[in-house]
């Protein structure tokens, strides 16, 4: 079982050069070691992913979306979480896009209300 769970915690974006995605907010559930999701906002009209998580948190993660431009974007990431001081937890992500040969990087954080 995985030191982290994720199920029923929200994510949003706090770092990604790339795109400014600010206001994606990721919906995570977890059922043993297989997460799975959705998101939306800001550039993304709607996306979805399933991963499986180690022992450690880590997330093998398979993503797709629908962005604002109309387009279906997909792609994998290997993500790493940190546990802040506060008990939030902080996903560090290595990403490719598919058919992009380049790695990418993006830090998304839990949110509470």
């Amino acid at each position: 079982m995985s030191k982290v769970n994720y199920n029923n915690r929200r994510f949003l974006f706090i770092k990604r050069a790339e795109d400014n995605l600010s206001d994606t907010i990721f919906y995570y559930h977890q059922d043993g070691d297989v997460v799975w999701g959705t998101y939306d906002g800001g550039t993304v009209i709607r996306g979805n992913f399933l991963a499986k998580v180690d022992a450690e948190g880590v997330l093998d993660l398979r993503f797709q979306h629908i962005n604002i431009a109309g387009e279906i974007v997909t792609g994998n990431s290997l993500s790493t979480p940190e546990i802040m001081p506060d008990g939030r937890i902080r996903i560090n992500e290595e990403f490719q896009w598919s058919g992009d040969n380049l790695s990418h990087t993006s830090t998304v954080e839990e949110i509470r209300e």
